[in-house]
């Protein structure tokens, strides 16, 4: 297999095997670094060093061997809550812990393990063997709607749509601390932080445009019950978002949420948080699409979760 790609602002002073590993999911750091050390990868014609950093203008060019020897996905008999399904598309309501594909760390157990038992026929959906029909993603603990394509035509389209930010993405969130105003707009930009590699931030040398619209549904004295609109897709982007703000996501350990720094007179409000909760309160509530086959808009939409639902009954009850 052939490959060329022009390396963009993202990628700039990186190295040249975490640049590899990062655009295409289906390749391991470990992977990689065995194809730059062997010459199948170059960069402008010549052959490079694993960590060479890499430069504007640079082309990453490249002949994959047939047969790597990476991870095949197999499938797992693991229950999936389908909100809906016909021949296009499959909607999922995606459960907390479970990792959406199969990367380095997460060979098994995935929802993709679990979308090959159920759908064999989504396998050679898509562009990557790794991520049959999927079109976007959720963090590894935040629940709610996702949208799978079970054919090409339907992910070609999604995908586009995705894009083209033409889908309506709705959260709902539960952050620490008490927003005073009603409701708002956040445009930080986002991008990798600089030293912790797999973190956003806002505070980036190479960033892009976000934008998250949100609105207060209850206040609690320690924390503030949110429905939060994407307007761009970012990687963790409501995460990095409201630590941007101040009020990092209630149980997000990566984002500021920590135990040891808050007061002790918020003590009661921790004893709901670790009894009932060990990730982050954040929600995919609502999902708008054009349908792939019709071109209607079709509404889609996930309960909120039990273990939110026993922290807002707790929070209201202190």
């Amino acid at each position: 297999m052939e490959v060329s790609f022009k390396i963009n602002q993202e990628y700039y002073g990186q190295r040249l095997d975490f640049t590899l590993s990062k655009i295409s999911d289906s390749w391991s750091r470990h992977y990689a670094s065995n194809l730059i050390k062997s010459g199948h990868i170059r960069v402008a014609g010549q052959r490079k060093k694993t960590g060479y950093r890499l430069k504007p203008g640079d082309i990453i060019t490249g002949t994959i061997p047939d047969c790597k020897d990476e991870i095949s996905i197999l499938p797992e008999a693991i229950d999936i809550d389908i909100v809906y399904e016909d021949n296009h598309i499959l909607v999922v309501n995606k459960r907390p812990g479970m990792v959406v594909h199969p990367a380095s760390g997460n060979f098994s157990g995935t929802l993709v393990n679990a979308l090959l038992y159920h759908f064999p026929e989504i396998k050679n959906v898509g562009e990557n063997p790794l991520r049959p029909g999927i079109v976007h993603r959720l963090d590894k603990d935040t629940t709610g709607i996702m949208v799978i394509a079970k054919n090409n035509s339907a992910f070609n389209f999604l995908k586009k749509e995705f894009k083209q930010r033409r889908v309506f993405k709705k959260y709902l969130c539960l952050v620490t601390g008490n927003i005073k105003e009603n409701s708002g707009k956040m445009t930080f930009p986002i991008g990798r932080d600089r030293i912790k590699r797999k973190k956003m931030s806002v505070n980036a040398l190479h960033s892009k445009h976000a934008e998250t619209l949100w609105r207060v549904r209850k206040r609690f004295d320690i924390a503030t019950f949110l429905e939060a609109e994407l307007k761009t897709g970012r990687t963790h982007q409501i995460r990095v978002h409201f630590k941007a703000l101040g009020h990092p996501l209630v149980g997000d350990k990566t984002y500021g949420f920590k135990r040891k720094k808050r007061p002790a007179k918020n003590k009661n409000f921790f004893t709901i948080i670790e009894k009932n909760i060990s990730r982050q309160m954040l929600h995919s509530w609502k999902l708008s699409i054009r349908h792939p086959f019709s071109g209607r808009k079709v509404d889609f939409t996930a309960p909120v979760p039990d273990d939110m639902k026993q922290v807002i009954f707790s929070l209201s009850a202190v």
